[in-house]
């Protein structure tokens, strides 16, 4: 049984998580971690990471980048391997994972689920076959509560195509700003919120008379919660090192 300390527990990708969990014979929550310490799920839930004294085999982490440099130091010094799900973090965070990463097992993606992670396959091929002749555009869709634009997924997606050009593109995320003709060397991010839209992504590589979509819809929360547990138990007992969704795809 994988013991779980849940950071971001009473948030509603924590709830989701939860009810997940409740479902499987080879997991279960025992503490959790979130500025509201409602224990009302049998376990107690902690306001600060450093406050829980839990023993556990893996946390997952669906909060706030705010929390991650505690959670990150409870993890390394307890050596407890971490699921990083959590979006919008910053450029010196992301080193901070990868710096933990070398002491610790560490699964981090900016999107959870295993379609999502197929069609970055799909966009890396496209991109390496179209590239050079297509104009390459992202658009992304989330409900009205999300804080950060462009989406993390929408980022990864945009960083994995760039691995297959052969000159770093440049992303362009307001082009009101600036009147000029589209240059050949960007990629443009386009954030759309509105409504309880769980999460939309398309990648556009328009061509001269031919246009290529490829594109995914999350119709839930269940299909990212599935995805992080999955994760958790991939990294039970796993050495130290930087994992990602490719890393569970081919296991």
């Amino acid at each position: 049984m994988i013991r779980i300390i849940l950071s971001g527990a009473n948030g509603k990708m924590g709830q989701v998580i939860q009810n997940c969990v409740r479902e499987r014979p080879d997991c279960t929550v025992v503490a959790g971690i979130d500025k509201n310490t409602d224990s009302a799920h049998g376990y107690h839930v902690f306001e600060k990471a450093s406050d829980c004294g839990a023993e556990a085999d893996v946390i997952i982490d669906f909060s706030h980048p705010a929390v991650l440099e505690d959670l990150l130091e409870l993890a390394v010094s307890r050596r407890i391997p971490a699921v990083i799900a959590t979006t919008g973090l910053g450029a010196e965070q992301i080193s901070r994972i990868h710096d933990a990463a070398k002491e610790i097992p560490i699964f981090f993606s900016a999107n959870m689920s295993l379609g999502v992670n197929l069609m970055r396959e799909l966009s890396k091929i496209a991109a390496k076959v179209l590239g050079a002749d297509f104009d390459i555009e992202i658009v992304e869709r989330h409900h009205n509560q999300k804080i950060d634009a462009p989406s993390g997924t929408a980022l990864m997606l945009a960083d994995a195509i760039s691995e297959e050009l052969a000159q770093k593109p440049q992303y362009v995320y307001d082009r009101h700003s600036q009147r000029k003709k589209r240059s050949k060397n960007e990629i443009g991010l386009h954030s759309v919120r509105g409504g309880t839209i769980v999460g939309s992504h398309e990648v556009i590589f328009a061509g001269r008379d031919e246009i290529l979509t490829i594109s995914h819809e999350a119709n839930s929360k269940e299909i990212f919660a599935t995805g992080a547990v999955n994760a958790a138990i991939f990294l039970h007992n796993k050495a130290p090192g930087l994992y990602s969704m490719s890393d569970l795809i081919e296991s």
